[in-house]
């Protein structure tokens, strides 16, 4: 470690009570080699021992490690807690990695080789492994974005990936920017605490895809770590899932009108994505419908690909 100094990418990490995993997310920061970086921990009011762990590596690597937390120890929430690392962060590019999760060797150089190679990016987000295997689960491995290991162009990363496309978003933990990009959309929107979290990243990417081209890389050396206290699995587990979506999308129409962002793909999109909220009578009829459709069909599709064709 001794030969890393702080530079061009700046590694942040948010933790709240993150003490059963920080240490292996930290760990697999600093194992991070060929690039210069600095790692910033912000606390977002801890009480379970991992404000004694952060400071403690800040301890142990001064200069490349550095802790800090809200003033009062507060709780902030996660885009507050994000936007305040990079606030006191000096790179030209930007990561960020959940307590929860771990990095492979080479991520970051990797992906600092993509934006060599293409230049006009202002992003690189990482696929990644949905990690069950640590607690004896099944992993699996899910590609980030609709197209990958190419520049997509704005905006069509926001048309084609989730919330509002069927392609998989990327972790926030997968994703590597350009500090201006982040700049340039005003960061992570603080508003954005609470059950609401959980479209926390959905939000700033949102920005990002409006105004940049972006890459979608099919590597993972992202750990995604799956578990029970997860903010998607609280979120889905106490019945919030489509409250937090529609306060996102209701967002997302007003982000639009104040960037005066006309697109009519995009206005079909959102609209699209509204049904099942403006008319949840319509939708669920329609679901049943298409279920029955499908219900019937596959056994004729099944009967006709089961059919020999006649020699002549």
């Amino acid at each position: 470690m001794s030969n890393i100094q702080a530079g061009k990418i700046s590694v942040v990490t948010i933790f709240l009570n993150g003490l059963p995993w920080l240490r292996e997310a930290i760990e697999s920061v600093l194992a991070q080699t060929g690039v210069n970086f600095e790692y910033i921990l912000v606390d977002d009011g801890s009480v379970d021992g991992s404000s004694e762990l952060g400071k403690s590596y800040a301890a142990q690597f001064p200069g490349i490690v550095r802790y800090i937390d809200h003033p009062g120890h507060a709780n902030r929430g996660m885009s507050a807690s994000r936007n305040a690392g990079v606030a006191v962060a000096a790179g030209e590019y930007l990561a960020f990695i959940d307590a929860d999760d771990i990095w492979k060797p080479g991520k970051l150089e990797r992906q600092l080789s993509i934006f060599s190679r293409f230049p006009e990016l202002a992003m690189v987000a990482d696929s990644a492994i949905y990690w069950s295997s640590w607690n004896d689960g099944t992993d699996k491995t899910i590609l980030a974005g609709h197209l990958q290991n190419q520049p997509v162009n704005s905006p069509d990363a926001l048309l084609h990936t989730y919330p509002l496309g069927r392609a998989h978003a990327p972790c926030p933990s997968g994703i590597l920017i350009r500090r201006s990009a982040y700049e340039a959309v005003g960061g992570f929107e603080a508003s954005f605490t609470g059950p609401l979290q959980m479209y926390e990243d959905q939000a700033f990417l949102s920005k990002v895809y409006l105004r940049f081209p972006v890459l979608f890389a099919d590597d993972c050396d992202l750990l995604y770590r799956q578990h029970p206290s997860s903010c998607v699995a609280e979120n889905v587990r106490s019945g919030n899932y489509g409250q937090v979506r529609l306060h996102f999308l209701q967002w997302l129409g007003a982000y639009l009108e104040r960037e005066g962002t006309n697109d009519p793909r995009i206005r079909a999109a959102l609209r699209r994505a509204l049904l099942p909220f403006r008319f949840p009578n319509l939708y669920a009829f329609l679901r049943r419908l298409i279920r029955l459709s499908r219900k019937v069909a596959r056994p004729v599709l099944r009967q006709v690909r089961q059919t020999k064709p006649r020699p002549v």
